[in-house]
């Protein structure tokens, strides 16, 4: 009798959507390793400082001061703001780092695990979820005191204030999609990340962080353009309870977003292991 004969060959075919599924349960599958690695890495953030906590707000509240004293003392003149402008640069500054903070997420919390990477076996899209919720909890610290300072300058409550925390999420949303498209080429080349430092202090100066959006010009249209800018005017028509601009905007970016994150995250599963192993060789 004649015996079967099978042959074994490997399958080199990416199945894209596979590799996808797969991407977003160990993503969502991922919350309890992710806290875990949040928990420590926030008592390690501030277990050796003096000031502990007060280091997540410190850097935008002394820009803001900047800003204040320039334009108190005339050396800097800034058009009308509509609000006062404390709490215009304020929430300007803090709100901006929260984005510089999520672009910088998925780069920062995997060079910081690369040790691991090439030891154990793990979902990598936990280092992705870890890292937000790190900065969800810093951005709680930075929430309260934006709502202590619009509240000491008499803006009083706002009911859209509710609404503050779910565009901080939105806007983290879009700052971590652009980081995941970053990482793997930062991994690789150091000069990536000192370009978006570089580039992202040049950005701000195109975003209504410290300064309204000019009545006319070349400016008022690149400001009106840039996807920053109803980040930056969203939330802090929220906060000050305003009538949104630029919503429609804001919604499409964030529409828009949402896909491409988890694309971003396929990208990110791909080439993480590659570059790892490269990396390590």
């Amino acid at each position: 009798m004649p015996l079967e004969t099978k042959i074994y060959q490997k399958d080199n075919r990416l199945k894209l959507n596979r590799v996808l599924k797969a991407c977003v349960k160990d993503f969502f599958g991922s919350h309890f390793l992710a806290k875990q690695l949040a928990t420590r890495d926030i008592r390690a953030q501030y277990r050796q400082s003096y000031l502990g906590i007060i280091w997540a707000f410190i850097t935008p509240v002394f820009s803001a001061l900047v800003w204040i004293m320039l334009s108190v003392t005339g050396t800097v003149k800034l058009s009308d703001t509509g609000i006062p402008y404390p709490v215009y640069v304020f929430s300007g500054t803090l709100i901006w780092s929260i984005l510089k903070e999520a672009i910088n997420l998925p780069t920062s919390n995997t060079n910081a695990a690369r040790s691991i990477l090439t030891k154990i076996n793990f979902p990598k899209e936990a280092l992705i979820l870890s890292g937000m919720y790190k900065l969800f909890f810093n951005s709680a610290i930075k929430i309260l005191l934006l709502v202590l300072i619009v509240i000491l300058f008499g803006l009083g409550f706002s009911w859209s204030l509710l609404l503050f925390p779910l565009v901080i999420v939105c806007a983290v949303l879009f700052g971590v999609t652009i980081g995941l498209f970053i990482t793997p080429f930062g991994l690789i080349y150091t000069d990536v990340g000192k370009i978006i430092t570089f580039g992202l202090g040049l950005v701000m100066y195109i975003t209504p962080v410290v300064y309204a959006i000019p009545q006319e010009g070349v400016m008022r249209t690149i400001m009106e353009i840039n996807p920053f800018t109803p980040m930056i005017i969203v939330a802090r028509n929220v906060i000050v309870g305003s009538n949104p601009e630029f919503l429609s905007y804001f919604l499409s970016i964030i529409g828009i977003s949402f896909p491409l994150f988890f694309i971003g995250l396929l990208f990110y599963r791909i080439s993480i292991p590659i570059i790892v192993e490269r990396l390590s060789a």
